[in-house]
Formats: structure tokens, C-alpha cells, sequence
């Protein structure tokens, strides 16, 4: 499975951004899907999972209320509409496919990681 998340860059304290994950090389359907993020000088944290169906999601609670992940299993893509956004929200965005279909937070259990893109909220 390759991952392609999109969708990053630079934006104001308050606004909005939309990461998008294409997925390709086989279906990620059946499984949970999730994204991750990492700050310059900190270990990658776990944000948001949601599981095959898309109806059970599970945020950490720093982006609970802002963020929402969502997906299309028709278009193999996995989404995360960032709001209210923070300076603290600043970090490379992965995107990953996890082991199983429940939703996980926990890094060990994602299997595939795609290449990260780099998401800056200026204040």
C-alpha cells in the first residue's frame, strides 16, 4: 500500500485546512485509517482514527471540537478537515493504515505510513 496525504501548508491562527490521503496498490477499505503529527524537536502523536466503516472516529483531546477525520472508501481516501487552528497544531501530518478495522492510537499498530506534509499555522 502506498500513501499519498496532501493538502498541507501554510495558514493563520483560526483558519481551516484540508488534508486528503490517497491511497493506492490495494484497497484500504476493510481497515482503520488514521493521522499522525510531528513537531519539530517532539515524538509524532497520535491525532485522529476512524475505522473501516467511517462511523466510529476517536480524536486526542487537543483537536476534539476542530478537527474531524473522515473518509471515502469509493475513492480510497482518507480526510482530516482541520478548523480553529493553533500554532500548536504545526507539524508534518502522516497519514497511516492500521492493523485491523477498529479505530487504534496507538503508532505500533499502523502498518503503512505515507510521507508526511508539512501543515504551519502562523500566529
Amino acid at each position: 500500500v502506498q500513501l499519498q496525504a496532501s493538502g498541507g501548508g501554510l495558514v493563520r491562527a483560526g483558519g481551516s485546512l484540508r488534508l486528503s490521503c490517497a491511497a493506492s496498490g490495494r484497497t484500504v477499505s476493510n481497515n482503520a485509517m488514521g493521522w499522525f503529527r510531528q513537531a519539530p524537536g517532539k515524538e509524532r502523536e497520535f491525532v485522529a482514527s476512524i475505522n473501516w466503516r467511517g462511523g466510529n472516529a476517536y480524536y486526542t483531546d487537543s483537536v476534539k471540537g476542530r478537527f474531524v477525520i473522515s473518509r471515502d472508501n469509493a475513492k480510497n481516501t482518507l480526510y482530516l478537515q482541520m478548523n480553529s487552528m493553533t500554532p500548536e497544531d504545526t507539524a508534518v501530518y502522516y497519514c497511516a493504515v492500521a492493523l485491523g478495522s477498529v479505530v487504534r492510537s496507538t503508532s505500533q499498530l499502523f502498518r503503512y505510513w505515507g510521507q508526511g506534509t508539512q501543515v504551519t499555522v502562523s500566529s
